[in-house]
């Protein structure tokens, strides 16, 4: 089947390429904000999928948990970063690449979902839907702001609202919405902006 450039942006995956060494040295240490909350809501030792993991970050966190993640990442030089960081083997995958079938009792997608294209977002739900087991959990957090675009570095953003994203989920999946958060942050940018976390459940 012939690749479909309209379901990811080229130019953010050569962004992540082009920085991977100085992006992943320069992120804050520590988990993400949202992760323990995420991992207190599943079963000891399940199984996870990372969409986007990064230099790794969040990864190691998972592992350190005694959870088992299947940590992936759209371009292969964070995912060389991410093994270095984890010394566990990182899958180079693209969001629609995801070709699981109810393999993973929960998806985590930090700060990674944000840069699918808004044309391609509800095809990757509904392989993120399919991807978890029954009662599965999902995360994704978003940059907020109603008009998809581009920040000063070139990356893409979809730049979705929390009721816009409500409806995109409803309408790829029979997804439950278990809680959403609006909050501010800093991006790697040096830009503040609102952000949008979502927690969803499939269900049982």
């Amino acid at each position: 089947m012939p690749e479909d450039p309209d379901l990811y942006d080229a130019a953010t995956l050569r962004f992540y390429a082009g920085e991977a060494p100085v992006y992943t040295s320069s992120r804050p240490g520590g988990a993400s904000r949202h992760l323990a909350a995420f991992l207190d809501r599943l079963r000891p030792g399940s199984h996870i999928l990372e969409l986007g993991c990064g230099g790794g970050r969040d990864t190691a966190a998972i592992i350190q948990s005694g959870f088992t993640v299947d940590a992936t990442d759209g371009s292969g030089e964070m995912a060389r970063e991410a093994e270095e960081r984890t010394g566990q083997a990182v899958r180079i995958m693209r969001f629609d690449q995801l070709d699981a079938v109810e393999a993973y009792d929960a998806v985590w997608a930090h700060a990674s979902l944000l840069h699918a294209p808004r044309a391609a977002l509800p095809r990757i739900l509904k392989l993120v839907f399919r991807a978890l087991r029954p009662g599965g959990v999902h995360f994704a957090n978003f940059k907020g702001g109603g008009t998809e675009g581009r920040d000063r570095l070139g990356r893409y953003y979809n730049y979705f609202d929390a009721p816009d994203l409500h409806d995109l989920y409803r309408a790829s999946g029979a997804w439950e919405i278990v809680a959403t958060e609006d909050y501010v942050s800093i991006g790697y940018d040096g830009s503040q902006r609102p952000w949008v976390a979502l927690t969803v459940r499939k269900p049982l």
